[in-house]
C-alpha cells in the first residue's frame, strides 16, 4: 500500500465465478493476472503496465460453458476496485484522454472520472469474432460493465483498424493511460475538488 492508501479491493462471488481484484493507482505498474482466458489476461496486463497500477486480479468461472461470464465479472470487480481506489476524488485531474497507435490500428480514449456511468465505443465492424478464446464482441461489454461500477463517463474511438488483436489491444493501452492521467494527483489543485458541484 502507497502513503495516499488510493487502494481498492474487491471480491465477488457467484454460482458463475469467484473474483479477487485488487489495484494500487499509485504502484509501478507489477500486475500478477490469472482468468483463464489468455487474451484477457495480456488486456489487463496492459492496463496495469501502461497505467502504472499495481493490480492483481485472480479469476475462476465457469469456462466448460464460455468464457462469458468469467470476462464481464471480472470487469464488474475491477470497476468496483477502482472506485474505491478513487477515494474521495479531491486533487485528481479527473479528466484524460490519450490516442495510442498500435501498427495499423488507433485507438482515442477520454475518461471524465466524473461519478456518472456513461459510454460511447465504436470500432471497426468488420473484425475477427475471435482472439483465441477471447470473443471480441466482449470488449465493449467489458468496458460497459467497468463504467458501470466505476462510475466514469468513457469515450472509446477506434476509427480504423485491420488486425483483431491490434484493434483491442490499443484501445487497453489508451485506456490505461487516460485513467493513470486522470486520477493521477495535480500540484495546483492540493485540496480541491474538480467539481463546481461540490461532489463527485
Amino acid at each position: 500500500m502507497t502513503r495516499d492508501g488510493r487502494v481498492g479491493r474487491t471480491e465477488r462471488t457467484t454460482k458463475e465465478t469467484s473474483v479477487l481484484v485488487e489495484i494500487d493507482l499509485d504502484g509501478t505498474g507489477k500486475v500478477e493476472v490469472s482468468t483463464g482466458v489468455g487474451f484477457y489476461d495480456h488486456m489487463l496486463d496492459q492496463l496495469g503496465r501502461h497505467g502504472l497500477f499495481d493490480l492483481t486480479v485472480k479469476t475462476e468461472g465457469d469456462l466448460h460453458i464460455d468464457t462469458h461470464h468469467t470476462i464481464e465479472d471480472t470487469a464488474l470487480a475491477l470497476g468496483a476496485a477502482f472506485k474505491q481506489a478513487l477515494g474521495d476524488k479531491v486533487g485528481i485531474y479527473r479528466f484524460g484522454n490519450c490516442t495510442v497507435p498500435l501498427d495499423e490500428s488507433l485507438a482515442q480514449v477520454t475518461v471524465d472520472l466524473s461519478g456518472r456511468p456513461y459510454l460511447v465505443h465504436t470500432e471497426p465492424e468488420t473484425m475477427a469474432p475471435m482472439i483465441g478464446t477471447y470473443d471480441t464482441t466482449m470488449t465493449r461489454h467489458i468496458l460497459e460493465s467497468f463504467v458501470a461500477q466505476a462510475q466514469i463517463a468513457l469515450h472509446v474511438h477506434v476509427p480504423y483498424g485491420r488486425n483483431a488483436h491490434h484493434i483491442v489491444e490499443c484501445q487497453f493501452k489508451a485506456l490505461a493511460r487516460a485513467l493513470r492521467y486522470a486520477s493521477e494527483r495535480d500540484p495546483r489543485a492540493v485540496g480541491i475538488l474538480p467539481s463546481t458541484k461540490g461532489a463527485l
